[in-house]
């Protein structure tokens, strides 16, 4: 599984690069914090594929990485090879960058 920093994630969205930000946890942790990423709960992604690009990289997050990386395994399963978990999901977002976030 491929996986990116958030490091890395910042440097991509400050240089305006062209990907898809999924983020795949339950609508009360989207609404509590997120990085404005489009929101397609975990249950959802195979039902949603359809909304997640194949043809640019797809960074995928949730609280931790876990979820993300079970998600991304899901969407392998049905051909998608543009996938990348984001390391330490929003809570390392918060911790590197943003220590005010409020995460549960």
């Amino acid at each position: 599984m491929k996986e990116i920093t958030v490091e890395e994630l910042k440097d991509k969205i400050d240089n305006n690069e062209d990907f898809q930000l999924i983020d795949v946890r339950e609508e009360f942790e989207y609404e509590t914090s997120n990085l404005d990423g489009e929101h397609i709960p975990l249950a959802d992604v195979v039902l949603e594929q359809d909304k997640i690009s194949r043809d640019k990289p797809v960074v995928i997050h949730c609280r931790s990485g876990k979820r993300s990386a079970q998600a991304i395994m899901l969407l392998e399963q049905e051909g998608f090879d543009n996938l990348y978990n984001l390391q330490g999901g929003i809570l390392a977002w918060r911790d590197a960058f943003d220590p005010d976030m409020q995460v549960y």
